[in-house]
């Protein structure tokens, strides 16, 4: 399964993605998803489960069952937009609340053995080397963090662009 996260209109999803698989789950801004409380209730009230009672709540089984993550976010000064951080703040989830050292890096324990790939698609129009050199390392500790396969990010200046990505 592929968990697509977008912070596009719905209109403007539609019109560029027309067919999906029918095993794919798309995360949108409509599904009016809140930011993360911080209370860690997915780690100590209900394990891999969100407390708050919206979309997001399965967000960490899906990803224990995600082959693959596409990120389709307009770039915000070399990250994520605020509805895509919203719901990437919302793994946690998918991890457990220990920390281990891998690679020289830290970062939490995976709860499931699954892993995926990671793919990030930035737009805007004005997107500078600068940006583009902070999202590249945002996605890397992203995976990382995640226990991913590996990542890619791509920049595009218009959304036009976007419909080339495969999903």
């Amino acid at each position: 399964m592929k968990l697509i996260i977008h912070d596009l209109q719905e209109k403007e999803f539609s019109k560029l993605f027309r067919s999906l698989p029918t095993d794919d789950y798309v995360i949108s801004p409509s599904q009016g998803i809140h930011s993360c409380l911080g209370c860690f209730g997915c780690w100590i009230q209900n394990p891999s489960y969100c407390v708050i009672p919206d979309e997001g709540h399965q967000i960490g089984d899906l990803l224990a069952k995600a082959t693959d993550v596409i990120i389709i976010s307009r770039c915000c000064y070399g990250g994520f937009s605020p509805q895509v951080k919203r719901v990437l703040d919302r793994f946690l989830p998918y991890m457990l609340p220990y920390l281990e050292v891998t690679e020289g890096r830290m970062r939490h324990t995976p709860r499931y053995e699954n892993r995926f790939n990671v793919s990030a698609n930035f737009y805007g129009e004005m997107i500078t080397p600068e940006e583009e050199t902070i999202a590249n390392r945002i996605v890397d500790e992203l995976t990382f963090d995640m226990n991913g396969t590996g990542c890619s990010v791509s920049f595009y200046r218009d959304k036009s662009g976007l419909k080339g990505i495969a999903l």
